[in-house]
């Protein structure tokens, strides 16, 4: 099984985002098993692990969707799965890896955290520990999102992709470069974890002291530094957004296009809303598990 297996993604025209002159599309990823963009590459990755061997265990930690993705990846492949959420974790994502059998381990204050907390267990248990923010063959998986944009939209000027470990836009910025015309490539990071966003402007790694977002998927204080390079490379633009906006695009999806995103999810149009220029863009909504406490 490898995510080539999924069909296409929808690509729709937003009319309550367009006008003339302006044509904005949404990639809505929300569709996909577990809800988000992240069985894509916890799929390919794993699929890959195992052409290399046998595993007994898969060990990812997480914020909720890409733990749900790889519990459902190893679900798909009878493979053991423990997954690592910080405390306080979104309690939709967190039922969803209980849902999918994976074993579910609370631990740490956030992400950063949860990383430390599996990648010692995997160590001491030699388990396979697939880590989002790091693992080669994540992006891999993700770049069929930019495949999907390349046939889906031929005519795309700007591509907005939220940003949380980089893994979603190194793989998406790959595949858009493939393409016959220049796309520019726009990330969206919460302006209260700005830590890409702050290492992609200054070159090398800034850590920051929390990332305290309602935006779990974009929830990263502690880049890598290969990370920080890949998107220098790749990304044309990184922008931010308050809480607020994301909020607002929220409320925006869910009443004029009828879509549910969670605020990382939102985040890509959130930022578009604040470009107005003439184009033709594409917004990727990244995900729908919206956490009770992000609704109101």
């Amino acid at each position: 099984m490898t995510t080539g297996d999924f069909a296409p993604t929808p690509l729709v025209r937003a009319r309550s985002l367009s006008a003339p002159g302006r044509d904005v599309f949404l990639k809505n990823e929300t569709v996909l098993p577990t809800g988000s963009f992240k069985v894509r590459g916890a799929l390919h990755a794993l699929a890959a692990r195992l052409a290399r061997g046998p595993i007994g265990e898969v060990v990812a930690a997480s914020t909720g969707n890409h733990g749900a993705a790889v519990a459902y990846a190893a679900k798909r492949f009878g493979v053991a799965a423990r997954i690592f959420l910080p405390h306080g974790a979104n309690p939709v994502k967190a039922g969803r890896v209980r849902d999918l059998g994976a074993t579910l381990v609370e631990a740490g204050a956030d992400l950063s955290a949860a990383i430390d907390a599996a990648a010692e267990y995997a160590a001491g248990a030699g388990a396979f520990f697939l880590h989002d923010a790091s693992d080669p063959d994540i992006p891999v998986g993700t770049a069929a999102i930019g495949a999907e944009i390349l046939t889906q939209c031929p005519g795309v000027d700007a591509v907005y992709v939220p940003m949380g470990d980089t893994a979603l836009i190194r793989g998406v910025a790959s595949a858009l470069q493939l393409g016959p015309r220049p796309i520019r490539v726009v990330g969206v990071a919460a302006a209260q974890a700005p830590a890409y966003a702050l290492s992609w402007r200054a070159g090398t790694v800034i850590e920051t002291d929390s990332a305290q977002t309602i935006a779990d998927g974009l929830a990263v204080r502690r880049p890598l530094i290969a990370n920080v390079d890949a998107i220098r490379r790749l990304v044309h633009d990184v922008v931010m957004v308050s809480e607020q906006e994301m909020r607002e695009a929220m409320e925006h999806l869910r009443r004029h296009e009828r879509i549910v995103a969670e605020p990382s999810g939102a985040a890509a149009v959130a930022a578009l809303v604040q470009n107005r220029a003439p184009g033709t863009f594409v917004a990727l909504v990244t995900g729908g598990n919206v956490s009770p406490d992000a609704r109101s």
